[in-house]
């Protein structure tokens, strides 16, 4: 799941793996496309975050709903993926962005995806290579044909249905004071779903912004789930990408099955019916 600085750079020039840039900005939408331009790894690949890794909003479904699992595949495709492809995603931002990605890929059927440990940050504080020199994808896959896994996946009604469950848990990777209502800086309504706790993604981080022992995260995401199973575990965030990032500690920890609510607060508050919760 997880890639050194080391071993990646000893890839850089392996056609059988892809790199995919994914650093990204929810208030500048053009911020990650510039970066990239400037400056990434070498042979990595743009994943736009807006484009690619989120599809079509309807003013219900969030600001970041997923994408159509074919609009996914096909820009896998695009870029050289196929199913024996291995996948590798980093951004700037502790993996929040890159573990988007990363979730998708398993949600539609790939399973050598990983993220590179550290990041953009870790690669360039060890002065490894980097290029301004745009990637063209020589590309001879037509299709990737999604393998979608629906288990994977709570939309609204499940987490409605859910709410008063007490074997049910859902874990909201936002900082504590949007959580806790005091600010929103993205969403119209502030606060969060009841019955919701609150794990702010970077807790899973080491100062460097590589991923924490796996030991460490599992214990602390035992203490937070108690008895509950991974399966009925969902988590969310402002619009369903933080999300993956806790998803991700949580599949690193060894504790398997968890699910994305993909809409998150967006999609909630975008009814007014359904019930807010604020403070802790």
């Amino acid at each position: 799941m997880l890639v050194s600085t080391a071993e990646l750079a000893s890839h850089l020039n392996d056609p059988t793996w892809v790199i995919f840039d994914c650093r990204h900005d929810l208030v500048d939408h053009g911020k990650g496309a510039k970066l990239f331009a400037e400056s990434h790894l070498v042979g990595a690949y743009f994943a736009p975050v807006e484009a690619a890794l989120a599809g079509a909003k309807n003013g219900r479904n969030g600001r970041h709903p997923l994408p159509a699992p074919d609009q996914f595949a096909a820009f896998l495709a695009a870029h050289g993926v196929n199913k024996t492809s291995r996948i590798v995603a980093y951004d700037d931002a502790g993996g929040l962005y890159a573990a988007r990605l990363w979730w998708l890929a398993r949600w539609i059927g790939f399973k050598q995806v990983a993220l590179l440990d550290g990041g953009w940050q870790k690669w360039i504080s060890e002065g490894r290579a980097v290029t301004a020199e745009m990637p063209v994808a020589q590309s001879n896959v037509t299709s990737n044909a999604p393998t979608v896994d629906t288990s994977l996946v709570w939309g609204t009604g499940d987490v409605l249905r859910r709410l008063e469950q007490s074997g049910s848990l859902l874990i909201d990777a936002r900082a504590g004071e949007r959580f806790r209502g005091e600010i929103e800086p993205m969403d119209p309504v502030a606060g969060h779903i009841p019955g919701a706790v609150n794990r702010f993604f970077k807790a899973n981080l080491n100062s460097d912004l590589t991923l924490r022992p796996g030991a460490e995260l599992q214990r602390e995401f035992l203490a937070l789930i108690g008895a509950r199973a991974a399966e009925n575990v969902g988590h969310s965030c402002g619009s369903g990408i933080t999300a993956c990032a806790n998803i991700f500690a949580m599949e690193y920890a060894g504790l398997k099955g968890s699910k994305l609510y993909a809409g998150s607060w967006s999609e909630w508050v975008s009814d007014p019916t359904r019930p807010v919760a604020r403070g802790t």
